[in-house]
């Protein structure tokens, strides 16, 4: 049973299998298709994400193990509803070792261990390099023998058979196949593959057969006993071999539903994977896009400090050099005969235009970051082109390793990194969007939008994920702001004045008008939540604190900047009335962008609790507990008759989402093609509508431009036939409809013909 639509929980150990199973009449009746779970298998102790998998053999018996699995499959089979599940085939949770067999095995036996080959390590450094020492140089005489380990405060390493019978704790250590250093050493010095620059997560070589079918066999098993409909992929990008590995799981779970959680930038093809598609990154930036007034970018250019371009290349270099040191160094190794060769390699993948190629498909890519590296930087023009040849072989090692490190490049370098320095507008500042690019056109949106009914029909869209910087309604509010770019200037420019973050740089005003849209985008917000994002955001952006050396001086700033929205009774009074004058149209924009995303081509998620307003901000903050009685208690009243307003409750939007869902599932005849649909009149530009082969949508864009220029006024949609809002059960005939008629109830429309239910 192939996903019409996905609902995403993130099952965790506060949230388990059973309080997921209890969920599953609101699903059914919500109007999904498929529970789509965070990762199930068991993880680090206390992990509330799942993605740090430390055992592949069984369910995590933090979320209820095998047991609540199998309740959980029985209720949704009796409902009707399908599973999705997340996977984890990139890396492993080594964060606390004797939690992962295969790692604890390794670190005990070394080389000889029969779990070494599972692990990326380089073994010209004797040792496996263990950064989770404290600073300074006694740290290592903390050590203790507790029978055959070696403690380190609460963290446990196992002592090598043999070696453990005389000497210090400190002596003993010498003698293991592992070396505890400092933390600080570990950018630079690790020798073991890891997920971007996070030494608690091994990356395993899931190339070999025997470790995909270790580390495969039970989710497998589910699909082969009939009990799982669908896999998320999660970071294909860190693979050796993406392509190969695709292959490999469409062939032994040839009938489900496969997406990968592949970021593609602006124009940039999904490879030809045996996959569904994407899991909607790209959907998420062009749906977005279209609720954005692209007149505004002049205005809001001039506020921003900072260049983009600059940014991210900046972001990448730092991130190629400092973060992934260690990586680079390994890169370095496989050309020993090519002078700078560690140097050029950083700077092509700065250039590098896309997370990675998957060679020979990307080779343009690569062509177009060595033209650039060798124009930026002239004096390693001799080591790019003596590299060439090499990055360009599929099969030469130096290549498979710099694709590797190329995504890894990017993901920390831009969405970890520039995404926080540069504030122009934070609604692009997105996973899988472009800070670089303002809004996107409606002809672009009906382009894009036709080529994934054509190639990726049944690939997944998203507009709010576990990953998104910030949640979907978030977005929508600071759309508003491109239709108000004075007022919006205005009012940053007196906060920052009344209460101003220490000017020592440029970005510190970024960083103080990245703030300043959090605020408004989330507003309100509770204290506690704007601190922690503040601090996080302020970290990642490293310029003027940061994780590895926050400066308190710096960061006791910022808080009180934040306990000033709060404390200061003008300046708390002076944000609230200015989100005031924007929140409706956030809520127009909210309600349109979701009505796109749910019938536009592909197989619409739901993050968890998005089907009210959900203002959160990056993670943990979008992690929260969702109150679902409250969900249901609104939907059986909408199910009872009731047409809600748009207003704070929300319920508008479950309105839109639970009829959008209800339709796809009940009618899916109506969603088999896609033509867009122009209005005619003089608010024409205020609408997007499309054609889904029976299903029309029409969704209102550019709010405050359409009241400013007095409302919808003669401007008409042509309908191809008699059809019903399912939204408020208006009938409307076939011709030219009056949009002022059809929206004047809500700012979107669902029409179709023939019997509703």
């Amino acid at each position: 049973m192939r996903p019409v639509s996905t609902y995403r929980v993130q099952v965790q150990p506060g949230f388990d299998l059973d309080a997921t199973a209890g969920l599953v009449d609101y699903l059914a009746t919500l109007g999904a298709s498929h529970l789509y779970t965070a990762p199930l298998l068991e993880a680090t102790p206390g992990s509330e994400h799942g993605y740090d998998v430390v055992n592949h053999s069984r369910v995590s018996p933090q979320l209820g193990g095998e047991e609540g699995r199998r309740r959980l499959v029985d209720t949704l089979r009796s409902a009707g509803l399908g599973l999705v599940v997340d996977i984890v085939p990139n890396h492993v949770g080594v964060a606390v070792p004797e939690a992962n067999p295969a790692w604890w095995d390794v670190l005990r036996h070394g080389r000889e261990s029969a779990y070494a080959h599972w692990f990326d390590i380089d073994w010209s450094r004797p040792r496996i390099l263990l950064p989770v020492l404290g600073d300074g140089s006694e740290e290592i005489e903390k050590l203790e023998v507790v029978g055959d380990e070696l403690h380190y405060y609460d963290h446990r390493y196992p002592i090598a058979p043999g070696t453990g019978d005389s000497g210090s704790p400190a002596e003993i250590h010498d003698r293991q196949h592992y070396e505890l250093v400092s933390w600080r050493r570990g950018n630079a010095e690790i020798n073991y593959r890891r997920f971007f620059a996070i030494a608690e997560l091994a990356g395993i070589r899931v190339e070999d057969p025997s470790v995909f079918d270790a580390t495969h066999r039970e989710v497998l098993r589910w699909y082969t006993s009939g009990e799982l409909d669908g896999i998320r992929i999660d970071h294909p990008d860190g693979l050796r071999d993406p392509a190969g590995y695709l292959r490999r799981l469409a062939d032994a779970a040839p009938d489900a539903w496969l997406v990968v959680e592949k970021i593609l930038e602006v124009g940039e093809e999904l490879p030809d994977w045996p996959v569904a598609g994407t899991t909607g990154y790209d959907a998420l930036r062009e749906v977005s896009g279209l609720f954005v007034d692209p007149a505004a970018e002049g205005a809001f250019s001039r506020l921003s400090p900072s260049d983009w371009p600059e940014e991210v290349h900046r972001g990448k270099q730092e991130a190629a050099t400092k973060l992934l040191a260690a990586e680079l160094t390994r890169l370095g190794r496989f050309a020993p005969d090519v002078p700078a060769a560690r140097e050029a390699l950083a700077e092509i993948a700065t250039h590098f235009p896309v997370y990675r190629s998957y060679l020979p498909a990307g080779a343009g890519h690569l062509t177009s970051a060595l033209t650039a590296a060798s124009a930026h930087r002239p004096d390693l023009a001799a080591a790019v082109e003596a590299l060439t040849p090499r990055l360009s072989d599929p099969d030469d090692e130096l290549a498979v390793r710099f694709q590797q490190y190329t995504g890894a490049v990017m993901a920390k370098g831009v969405e970890d990194t520039a995404f926080y320095r540069y504030s122009r507008f934070t609604a692009a500042n997105e996973v899988g969007g472009d800070p670089g690019h303002f809004g996107v056109a409606v002809a672009d949106f009906h382009a894009a939008a036709g080529a994934r009914q054509r190639r990726w029909p049944t690939g997944m869209t998203a507009l709010s994920t576990h990953d998104t910087k910030r949640s979907e309604d978030v977005r929508a509010r600071l759309a508003v702001l491109s239709e108000l770019p004075t007022a919006w200037a205005s009012a940053v420019q007196r906060w920052m004045t009344r209460v101003p973050l220490p000017t020592g740089s440029s970005n510190d005003v970024a960083m103080a008008q990245l703030l300043w849209q959090a605020v408004v985008g989330a507003w309100p917000i509770e204290r506690e939540r704007l601190h922690a994002y503040a601090e996080k955001a302020a970290r990642e952006a490293a310029t003027s604190t940061s994780w590895a050396d926050p400066d308190p001086d710096f960061e006791r700033a910022m808080h009180a900047v934040v306990d000033a929205v709060y404390d200061d009774p003008a300046l708390r009074a002076d944000v609230s009335g200015f989100v005031d004058t924007v929140t409706a149209a956030g809520w127009s924009n909210s309600l349109g962008q979701k009505l796109v995303q749910l019938t536009m081509p592909g197989a619409p998620d739901v993050y968890q609790g998005t089907e009210l307003w959900d203002y959160s901000l990056v993670d943990p903050d979008n992690r929260r507990p969702v109150d679902f009685p409250a969900r249901r208690e609104l939907l059986a009243r909408l199910d009872a008759g009731w047409r809600p307003p748009v207003d704070a409750s929300g319920a508008a939007k479950l309105l839109v989402t639970s009829r959008a869902l209800r339709l796809r599932r009940d009618r899916p005849e109506l969603f088999t093609g896609y033509e867009p649909l122009a209005a005619e009149g003089p608010a024409a530009d205020h609408v997007v509508a499309f054609d889904r082969g029976g299903a029309i949508s029409v969704a209102t864009r550019l709010p405050v431009g359409l009241r400013r220029g007095g409302g919808w006024g003669d401007t008409r949609l042509p309908l191809p036939s008699p059809l019903t809002d399912v939204l408020t059960g208006r009938r409307f005939t076939a011709g030219a409809v009056p949009l002022a008629d059809l929206l004047d109830t809500y700012p979107v429309a669902l029409l179709a013909g023939g019997a509703l239910s």
